[in-house]
């Protein structure tokens, strides 16, 4: 049986009431490549555009994405993070991006699908704010 399907083949939520508590940390790591344009627009750690920095609008995005994975995903246990630390190092010899996150919590719940949607929220915000500099590049 699959574990969130009951015995009448419904979906469901599992229960974890009967898990002890413990302490999780989970590691997650994204890369991105940026394109020429995107990449001739880092400058001091960041790129400016009108939206904002990108880097720092990313890490604000992915930690968001962290607190509210719960709400987006069926089935998903609220859990309590006691942190959230997004690094985002360009590596320019391959010109690719790399988001780091680490997040660490108390509780029942498995963290996996957290750290993954930190890390698609985080990209899609880089996305949505890079299409700012390829439109100025064209």
């Amino acid at each position: 049986m699959l574990s969130h399907v009951d015995e009448n083949n419904q979906p469901t939520m599992v229960d974890v009431s009967d898990k002890r508590v413990t302490s999780r940390t989970a590691h997650a790591r994204a890369l991105v490549r940026l394109p020429d344009a995107v990449r001739a627009a880092i400058h001091d750690g960041d790129i400016a555009t009108a939206k904002g920095p990108v880097f720092q609008t990313a890490i604000i995005a992915g930690t968001m994405g962290a607190k509210k994975t719960h709400e987006l995903i069926p089935f998903c246990h609220p859990i309590g993070l006691d942190g959230c630390r997004i690094r985002i190092e360009t590596f320019t010899q391959s010109w690719i991006l790399c988001g780091n996150a680490n997040r660490a919590t108390a509780g029942v719940a498995v963290i996996t699908i957290t750290r993954f949607y930190t890390h698609f929220i985080l990209v899609v915000s880089f996305r949505d704010i890079l299409i700012t500099v390829q439109s100025y590049q064209s």
